[in-house]
Order: structure tokens, then C-alpha cells, then sequence
């Protein structure tokens, strides 16, 4: 069984949670949060704690119980985080010309493709920008601030020979050497 999964979690002040069946949402200052539990898994609210416990029977096999128990209890408390603080991801744009900036809710990136990138944020997610080349994804679902920012490196990813491109802040990007002209006469002799 999961050894971190079997302690408490404790439930900050201005945090509410709620379980019905086998549905939780978790409420607080930043907003509120949704999750479907998995068979095998039962949620227990106490005065200022909440404990995640397994479920025997369901015809779950002792080992798919304990990795079911381990991950409901990081889902719940990453929702326990979102709701209090959030989470943010940074990223850098490098490149002469590349710049980003927001209109209308969607992020505008200029990548020195021949049109512009035009990207759709999704609803609990917001871009931050600072001086049009540090960006700053936030939100309160933890899974969908990764995934937002992964999509928007992914569009440009780091390019290995300059350095160009969208890249996690603080990321170190190996650089190749490229290739030296010839120094010995054209055609061999």
C-alpha cells in the first residue's frame, strides 16, 4: 500500500470539500475543482482533514488498489493546492523577432513562421505577459497548467544549433556545434 497516501491531508481554512457517491469537489478562495474517483477508493472528510482509503473487493488485484490509492491521494491534494495557491508554469521565447502577446483572450505568437500562431486558452487558464518574451501560465487545475504550457513549447520547441524558440524557464538547452566550412581546396586537389 502507498506509504505517503496513508497520512492525512490536512484542509486549509477557507477550503471546502464535499463528497457524494464517488464524486469530490473541493472549494476555496481561487475557485473550485471536480473528480471523479476511481473504484477501489473512498474519501473520508474529517473536522480539518481529509483521508484517502482503499476499498477491498471490486475486483481490483492488490497492486492496481495501492497505485489507484497513491494517485487519488496526489489528485486531491494537488486540488487542495489549486484551490488555495495555484499553479504556474514559465516560459521564455528566444529569437530575434519572436514576441507573444494577448488579444481578445487568445494568445498571439509571432515565431518567425509566415503567419502568426493564434492559440485558444483554455476555460480556468490564464497567460501572464511580461516584456512579450516571459510567459506565465496559471491556473488552479494542476494537469491543465502542464498541459497549456507544454502545447505552447510545442509549437516552437527549443531548436538545438541557435538556441531559438519557447523553452521552459530556467530550461538548459544543449547547443550542437554545426558544421565548418571545408578548409582544403574545392574538387580535392
Amino acid at each position: 500500500m502507498a506509504r505517503i497516501a496513508k497520512k492525512p491531508i490536512e484542509l486549509p481554512q477557507g477550503v471546502k470539500v464535499k463528497v457524494e457517491g464517488n464524486k469530490i469537489s473541493v472549494e476555496g478562495p481561487k475557485g473550485s475543482l471536480n473528480l471523479e474517483l476511481m473504484p477501489g477508493v473512498k474519501v473520508e472528510v474529517n473536522d480539518k482533514t481529509l483521508l484517502v482509503t482503499p476499498v477491498e473487493g471490486d475486483n481490483i488485484d492488490a497492486k492496481a488498489l495501492s497505485a489507484c490509492h497513491g494517485l487519488t491521494h496526489a489528485l486531491v491534494k494537488n486540488m487542495i493546492l489549486g484551490v488555495t495557491t495555484g499553479f504556474e508554469k514559465k516560459l521564455e521565447i528566444q529569437g530575434v523577432g519572436y514576441r507573444a502577446n494577448l488579444e481578445k483572450g487568445k494568445l498571439n505568437m509571432s515565431l518567425g513562421f509566415s503567419h502568426p500562431v493564434v492559440m485558444e486558452l483554455p476555460k480556468g487558464v490564464t497567460v501572464d505577459i511580461e516584456k512579450q518574451t516571459l510567459l506565465t501560465v496559471k491556473g488552479t487545475d494542476k494537469y491543465l497548467v502542464g498541459e497549456m504550457a507544454a502545447k505552447i513549447r510545442r509549437v516552437k520547441p527549443p531548436e538545438v544549433y541557435k538556441g531559438t524558440g519557447i523553452r521552459y524557464f530556467g530550461e538548459y538547452v544543449r547547443k550542437k556545434v554545426g558544421k565548418t566550412g571545408a578548409t582544403g581546396k574545392a574538387g580535392g586537389k
